[in-house]
């Protein structure tokens, strides 16, 4: 059965990989299996139809024979759980990589995540000055400790896994920040992530829904 995942129509991010979407589009790539995507507009991911996948209204969602899954964490667990080349083959390794992946989702990226929201949501008040050195600092702390336990290793522990994937993509939402470029390790981490042909497979499949969507509003303007 062919693997089905939803994404953004119209992706906020304009094609960055920003979108979640991008995570479980790179676990698939990386084991090689095939998938298809089935776009959804801001007003369909609140029908009932949509929320049926995804109680939250939000995307990825990932449809396998009679599997359905939400949250991209879960999904991407779940495509390293069953194929190879995502997660280590000992036991020990193997929970190190979750144990990262959890790492990820909930002690790194809500930092970032806050901090990148503000705008949107305080971006206009007087104090917004005030607030996002001392958000920026709470994102810093996480950075630190990150960039510290990382020191000269290509990855975060051994080869290559669907933690560090997770990771690199967290960690990319504070590109344009300036708050990448004080840790020149994190920086050359992303790269090594970015450059593998999976990501850029990936990267590059997102790309082109947006410059789709963005093709189809500049010949709706003429």
């Amino acid at each position: 059965m062919t693997i089905t995942i939803t994404a953004f129509e119209s992706s906020p991010d304009g094609g960055r990989g920003l979108a979640r979407d991008t995570r479980v589009r790179w676990a698939l790539e990386e084991v090689g299996r095939p998938y298809a995507v089935r776009l959804v507009s801001f007003k369909e991911m609140k029908e009932p139809s949509h929320l049926a996948l995804h109680p939250f209204g939000q995307i990825p969602t990932y449809e396998e024979d009679d599997l359905v899954l939400f949250e991209t964490g879960a999904i991407v667990f779940h495509i390293a759980q069953h194929n190879k080349g995502l997660l280590p083959e000992d036991g020990n390794g193997r929970a190190r990589a979750i144990a990262w992946m959890f790492s990820a989702l909930n002690t790194v990226e809500p930092p970032i995540v806050e901090r990148e929201q503000s705008r949107f949501i305080v971006g206009d008040k007087r104090w917004y000055g005030e607030l996002l050195p001392i958000l920026e600092d709470r994102v810093r702390v996480r950075l630190d400790q990150l960039a510290d336990r990382l020191g000269d290793a290509q990855w975060l522990d051994g080869a290559f896994s669907a933690a560090d994937l997770i990771m690199v993509l967290v960690l990319r939402r504070l590109e344009r920040s300036g708050l990448l470029e004080e840790y020149p390790n994190l920086c050359a981490y992303i790269a090594r992530g970015e450059a593998r042909p999976a990501y850029k497979r990936a990267f590059e499949a997102q790309l082109a829904v947006a410059n789709h969507d963005r093709g189809a509003k500049d010949a709706k303007r003429q």
